[in-house]
């Protein structure tokens, strides 16, 4: 029967395996690996699986990366020879994840999947910056096939001026996945352009039509592109000059902040609507006392999330604090994964890394709007 089903329909089918599963169907014979590989899985039927953790060395270290299966709670490396190096990864999108390159000052992106190996640079911007702020916005398929549709926006940095001498940018910039070109949509008051520049982290936030970024002058606080009007806004955090860190992740389509402070729990809130912050839970007492060991504070804490998780994290080696979501039993709950130390009987030595979470997408498509 399975030999006998349209290939649009069988490709329909796979859409819905996990990445663990669907790598598995590819191997049974050549016309499941046409069909699986053709199987594009749209954000919303991923997100019934756990997202991955992907690990990326903060400094050059050879050319690999680490991903945490969550099926299996098993660590891969994943040969990355295929990319331009150096590069840093900012944030995962529709199943890829986008990069800037290190080596140059000026801004310059790339977008990548590590487990197809499949890797295209970013046309340039249309005014070369340093240090901009950058968000994205997915889109889910393209409208025209199943091909991943996102828009990347950059705000702020430091552009040449006039006579050699620089100065912060206030135009900002759109890059449509669709169309593969960068636009210059707007200008931004001057002093957020700064905020960005200055104060502000690559990582951001998309919920509800807004862009947020975190910034931390002085104490933490929040800025926000609404996209549709172009208007820019900043609002405080709670606990903003106490907290030893501050991160934004997506929880379910809503801004979520999770914060921590020295020789305290950390808490975790929800943005709702008229800019209120809303206590949504903490880390379990037990759990953050395994995580920060022997320290008192939560300083060098980092922290990624997406639709199905939020992670907390240091390095390769250490463990992880995850608050996943179990669709089956509806609810969220706390757990721990311990870091990549060994794999395959093999020891990994430990390092500082930035990491991703993504719904791993095994589709080849994923690359058809080059």
């Amino acid at each position: 029967m399975w030999s006998n089903l349209p290939f649009d329909l069988l490709s329909t089918i796979f859409s819905f395996l996990s990445p663990d599963s669907l790598a598995r169907a590819r191997s049974a014979c050549q016309h499941w690996n046409i069909c699986a590989t053709s199987a594009y899985v749209a954000p919303s039927e991923s997100c019934r699986h756990p997202p991955w953790f992907v690990a990326f060395p903060t400094r050059y270290r050879g050319v690999f990366c680490y991903a945490h299966n969550p099926i299996t709670d098993n660590w891969h490396v994943l040969s990355i020879d295929f990319v331009p190096h150096p590069v840093r990864p900012i944030a995962s999108v529709c199943g890829l994840i986008l990069f800037r390159h290190t080596s140059s000052t000026s801004l310059q992106l790339s977008i990548c999947n590590p487990f197809t190996r499949q890797f295209k640079p970013l046309p340039l911007l249309n005014i070369t910056r340093t240090n901009p702020a950058v968000g994205l916005m997915e889109l889910g398929p393209s409208p025209h096939g199943q091909i991943p549709h996102f828009r990347v926006y950059v705000a702020g940095g430091m552009s040449e001026a006039p006579r050699g001498s620089t100065s912060y940018e206030t135009m900002l910039e759109m890059y449509d996945s669709q169309i593969d070109v960068w636009q210059i949509i707007g200008q931004m008051p001057v002093e957020f352009a700064v905020r960005l520049t200055v104060w502000t982290p690559n990582e951001s936030v998309y919920s509800n039509g807004i862009i947020y970024w975190m910034t931390s002058a002085r104490a933490y606080s929040v800025m926000g592109f609404e996209i549709g009007p172009n208007t820019w806004r900043e609002f405080t955090v709670p606990m903003a000059d106490q907290l030893e860190f501050a991160a934004l992740v997506r929880r379910n389509e809503k801004l979520t902040l999770v914060g921590g402070t020295s020789g305290a729990d950390a808490f975790l809130w929800e943005l709702s609507d008229g800019d209120t912050w809303n206590s949504i839970g903490k880390v379990p007492v037990e759990l953050g006392r395994r995580f920060l060991g022997d320290k008192v504070g939560w300083g060098s804490t980092k922290c990624v999330g997406i639709d199905g998780a939020v992670c907390l994290y240091k390095d390769l080696g250490s463990g992880m604090v995850v608050w996943r979501e179990d669709v089956e039993k509806r609810k969220w709950e706390w757990i721990w994964v311990d870091g990549c130390c060994s794999i395959r009987g093999k020891q990994v030595q430990n390092f500082p890394i930035k990491g991703v979470l993504l719904h791993p997408n095994l589709a080849s498509s994923c690359f058809g709007y080059r």
